[in-house]
């Protein structure tokens, strides 16, 4: 311990447990994430859709980021990553206590403090994918009473049994490096349900849903894409070689889909859309994420190549066939980029997982868990292989089926207290209407005239004298 830089030696503030380095890195991968919903999804929400709803779409995210953050100190996480309630579920607890915080974590050589943080932006995230489906009609309310029950009810349940060490889909060895089940399939299949029970946007708003701008809506996802360095290499919880092999498979897999989404539509549709490139931007970032750390570099790009086709053969012509699907108004078609591409990153990463990144990753020498199919039949452990595929299996059946029941039974608890709707002036006019505020100023300073039928003005005339920045009503 003598030898250690004096920079290095464990104080009051630096206990002997804790790496500074990988306590860096995770509050670093923490805020990344974070920024992938504050600002990335606000902006994009709020350019992908008409101008009309852009304020309220942003604003659904930031509510949702806000309100996911006071409920994970004061009961999630520990219903999340505490004591052991039931087999899927933990205790309901506060976190915010100085004696709990400062202690190590369950997983890492790091502070609670940092654990609870980190699993906050991946928790709000979710909720964020969820709004989604629901952008252009959802009551503003009922999106406030929403994200705490769903993150209590449903979010809750899937963290606990997949990701916890004491989780029932943990214990049989699922594998989800970093939320295809977790976050992805689980918001996928959560909105599209939502959306279902809240009911369709205006005939007007589904025939014609423009971007209010594709530049900004950009911006966003730009953000969304690189703030996936901190979502994929943030989980091993250290500053390993299995977390740097984490970020380059998710940046050559997304690149992969986008491209191939890219080619699709040039060879269908005759045009390379910007927003098409998007869809198969998120896809490959959603399919990679339960296998980054723990699939070599050619499987991320044959994950690619299908998260690039799949998901865009489900959405561009599955999706005019199906009944049901027709049927459920699912505004950021998070069907498609969620719940299909994270189905589909869970079944490829049963198949792709390689037995020593697994080894790496969960720290385990049994090779009886955690094994890919390709590598059982490959080294004689097709046993090991198909049991894999079928927990992968298993765990889509089981976040299907919660977040179908969940989700169903918070909607309908919802709309005995508010509508879950807006109504149709509301849905008419959009952000005027809900938050009394809109997006962008499109003539002067922002200054505001409502004139009425009965105005003494003529048509024409305005009063001259208007104080600058603000607001003039006409009588």
């Amino acid at each position: 311990m003598a030898g250690l830089p004096i920079n290095l030696l464990p104080d009051e503030a630096s206990p002997e447990w804790m790496n500074k380095g990988d306590n860096a890195w995770q509050l670093t991968a923490a805020t990344l994430v974070g920024l992938q919903s504050v600002p990335g999804l606000v902006i994009l929400y709020g350019s992908i859709v008409k101008k009309k709803w852009a304020v309220n779409s942003a604003f659904m995210a930031l509510y949702a980021f806000a309100s996911v953050l006071v409920c994970w100190v004061g009961w999630g996480y520990q219903m999340s990553f505490g004591d052991k309630m039931i087999p899927f579920l933990g205790r309901p607890d506060v976190s915010l206590d100085q004696k709990f915080l400062l202690d190590q974590a369950f997983l890492g050589y790091l502070p609670n403090a940092t654990m609870v943080y980190f699993q906050f932006v991946f928790a709000a995230i979710t909720l964020i994918l969820v709004a989604g489906a629901l952008l252009g009609r959802m009551n503003f309310h009922a999106w406030m009473l929403f994200v705490p029950l769903w993150l209590t009810f449903s979010y809750t349940i899937t963290a606990y049994s997949i990701w916890c060490p004491e989780g029932w889909l943990a214990k049989r060895g699922i594998i989800d490096y970093s939320g295809g089940y977790v976050i992805h399939l689980s918001s996928g299949v959560a909105g599209f349900t939502a959306a279902y029970w809240v009911g369709p946007r205006t005939n007007k708003d589904r025939e014609r849903f423009p971007p209010n701008n594709i530049i900004l809506m950009l911006a966003g996802a730009g953000l969304l894409w690189m703030g996936w360095s901190g979502f994929n290499g943030g989980d091993p919880y250290t500053v390993s070689t299995d977390a740097s092999l984490a970020v380059l498979n998710t940046h050559v897999c997304t690149a992969t889909s986008l491209l191939t989404w890219l080619l699709l539509d040039i060879l269908f549709f005759g045009k390379p859309s910007v927003i098409g490139a998007t869809q198969g931007m998120i896809t490959g970032l959603v399919c990679i994420t339960p296998a980054a750390g723990v699939v070599q570099g050619w499987a991320a790009i044959l994950m690619g190549i299908m998260s690039g086709s799949i998901p865009w053969y489900t959405m561009m012509v599955l999706h005019k066939k199906l009944w049901l699907l027709k049927q459920v108004d699912d505004t950021m078609a998070v069907f498609h980029t969620h719940a299909v591409a994270g189905s589909l990153g869970g079944i490829l990463t049963g198949f792709f997982a390689h037995p020593k990144l697994n080894r790496i990753f969960y720290l385990v020498p049994d090779w009886q868990h955690y094994i890919g199919l390709a590598y059982g039949l490959q080294m004689g452990r097709a046993a090991a292989g198909f049991k894999q595929m079928g927990i992968q299996l298993l765990g889509i059946l089981f976040v299907v089926s919660l977040n179908v029941f969940v989700t169903s039974i918070i909607c309908l608890l919802i709309r005995i207290v508010v509508p879950l709707r807006l109504s149709d002036e509301e849905l008419q006019t959009g952000d005027d209407a809900i938050h009394g505020e809109e997006a962008y100023a499109l003539w002067g300073d922002g200054e505001k005239y409502e004139s009425r039928h009965n105005s003494v003005y003529g048509v024409e005339e305005f009063p001259q004298d208007v104080p600058k920045g603000g607001q003039v009503e006409m009588a």
